[in-house]
């Protein structure tokens, strides 16, 4: 099943995305028809927190009213918003090997640049990549983001004022179900509600001072709407091995970065377990896979314009698209 939030006649809805990811299925509104109604679909939170039987429930109401044409709204017309537009938490991950050696060189070069020093950039450039650190084998890395500056699918991000350096990271992650804790790798699966795609646009020039600070990113990535995600949430039983899916991004129609969502060395049930460790994981939380290797413009060298659009595609999930503007 793929669920979206989306508004229409000024209400935010959730509904089933069916018949090729055209047709937005409004839930509530199928429900009420009936005479009844549930507060599950009131949004996309609610479904998460009204656990399994919601889910049937929903499968039930688009099997007798989904061929309703009166009940469905063309995806092309719709607003769609981010499918949780405000996540109980954000964490976003490190995983990809190539990703975490290229980034720090990535950066090197980027202030080679800034002081015009192109003796120290072909210094960086020929020294060859290095080991990975290993304390990114030991256990997952993340941090977390603003969960308030979420936005969805179609919207224009706006370069903060205070970056002349604006990128994007091609990744996918996951929104939680079933609220617990020190729950196990084996245990983790039935924490997983679903999987979306994720655009953690970054400021690199703001986030390459902060990061001397040795606490993580801050303003570099949280700036109003910079976290994109969508363009809807895909259950696992339709998505199949996660760990397999093919990544494409493209600015402004020309292909940037190709990948595959193998080769992450914890995966999302190890991440799990690994933020549960004596505290709650809730539900509708989001946690990010990190970006995958040659997905973002700082391990390319070839960062976003003015009035760039990115599209990020994942298989089996669809294609988050993005314009980003100068304020």
């Amino acid at each position: 099943m793929k669920l979206a939030t989306f508004k229409s006649g000024g209400q935010e809805k959730i509904g089933i995305v069916h018949t090729g990811d055209t047709l937005l299925f409004d839930l509530a509104a199928a429900v009420n028809r009936s005479g009844s109604a549930s507060p599950a679909f009131a949004s996309m939170l609610a479904l998460i927190d009204a656990g399994g039987g919601a889910l049937e429930q929903a499968a039930q109401v688009f099997d007798k009213h989904g061929k309703d044409a009166s009940l469905s709204v063309p995806v092309q017309t719709a607003e769609i918003l981010a499918p949780v537009p405000e996540p109980r938490q954000m964490r976003d991950g490190m995983s990809f090997p190539l990703h975490i050696l290229q980034a720090p060189r990535g950066q090197l070069k980027l202030a080679a640049r800034a002081k015009g020093d192109m003796a120290e950039l072909a210094r960086i450039e020929a020294e060859p990549l290095g080991e990975l650190p290993e304390i990114y084998r030991k256990q997952p890395i993340y941090y977390i983001t603003n969960r308030f500056s979420v936005r969805g699918t179609n919207t224009t991000v706006k370069w903060p004022r205070y970056s002349q350096v604006m990128d994007y990271e091609l990744e996918f992650g996951i929104i939680t179900k079933s609220k617990g804790a020190n729950i196990s790798a084996a245990e983790a699966k039935d924490h997983i509600f679903g999987y979306t795609i994720f655009n953690d646009f970054s400021a690199r020039d703001a986030q390459r001072i902060e990061m001397e600070g040795r606490l993580g990113p801050a303003k570099g990535k949280s700036f109003d709407g910079g976290n994109v995600m969508g363009p809807w949430i895909v259950t696992p039983d339709e998505i199949g091995d996660p760990y397999k899916l093919k990544m494409e991004a493209r600015v402004s129609g020309e292909r940037r970065s190709q990948g595959v969502s193998e080769g992450m060395l914890f995966s999302f049930e190890e991440i799990i377990a690994h933020v549960s460790k004596d505290e709650t994981l809730m539900p509708g939380e989001f946690i990010g896979s990190g970006t995958v290797g040659n997905g973002c413009g700082l391990e390319l060298g070839w960062y976003l314009e003015h009035g760039d659009t990115i599209e990020l595609e994942v298989e089996k999930i669809g294609i988050l698209k993005n314009r980003v503007e100068r304020q």
